[in-house]
């Protein structure tokens, strides 16, 4: 898949970013694929370019352009447990400076980008995050609910959203949770949360995951959880954006 760097014009800057997308001069439906805390790197790449192989347009921004182009802080190429604290310490501070205000108007932004390609169709679009990604994902799709159709979030702290969030999400959802983050009874408040709001959604724990369970860089990664993660997200997408 073609990979293509970018440079979105936002209120408060520009978004370094980058796309995957199938190189058949076709339009492909639009993806907005938000990263992990550890932000872009080689195996959100390889994400994007799998899930643009399956006939997808995929916008990756650089959640963190405010502080400088990607990668905004220093990572190994595997981030183990052992430095794992140090990596978190320089991106809790990132991630708490992303406001929900900065979010929203960054997601206006992307999602008007998405507009202006002529490799996208002319369709709705889809939201997709992980871990902090998957919290951007809801916040997104329930700010735009005539342009979002599908969002799913994967190890994210969706619950922090709230009912009066949910009440805004027309899209269809999926929420993949990992086990090590979600207790049985959590789910159940959640899903509950979730219906009360009449969200058309899909929400259960992947057996046997823990949080970050996707990113093949971390001792988190789960082979059988990113397989469930690829089945769950690709049909949300398959049944929900139609202009194929």
């Amino acid at each position: 898949m073609p990979i293509e760097t970018l440079h979105i014009p936002t209120e408060d800057g520009r978004a370094d970013a980058f796309a995957a997308f199938p190189d058949d001069g076709e339009r492909h439906p639009g993806v907005l694929m938000y990263a992990d805390g550890f932000g872009i790197r080689p195996v959100l790449r390889e994400m994007a370019g799998e899930l643009a192989g399956h006939g997808y347009y995929v916008l990756v921004p650089n959640l963190f352009y405010r502080h400088g182009p990607a990668p905004v802080i220093d990572l190994p190429e595997h981030i183990g447990g052992e430095i794992r604290p140090r990596v978190m310490a320089q991106v809790m501070p990132l991630v708490e400076a992303h406001t929900t205000e900065r979010v929203l108007r960054d997601a206006d932004a992307y999602l008007g980008f998405l507009s202006t390609r002529p490799e996208v169709g002319t369709g709705p679009v889809a939201v997709t995050g992980y871990c902090i990604g998957g919290l951007l994902a809801m916040r997104t799709a329930a700010a735009h609910p005539g342009q979002v159709a599908a969002v799913a979030a994967f190890h994210g702290p969706v619950g922090a959203a709230g009912p009066e969030l949910f009440s805004k999400i027309t899209a269809r959802v999926h929420l993949g949770h990992a086990e090590g983050d979600m207790t049985p009874e959590a789910l159940g408040a959640l899903n509950q949360a979730l219906d009360a709001a009449g969200v058309d959604c899909t929400s259960e724990i992947y057996p046997g995951t823990v949080h970050g369970f996707t990113m093949s860089d971390t001792d988190a990664f789960s082979a059988s959880g990113t397989k469930r993660h690829w089945e769950r997200l690709l049909s949300l997408l398959d049944r929900t954006l139609t202009d194929r």
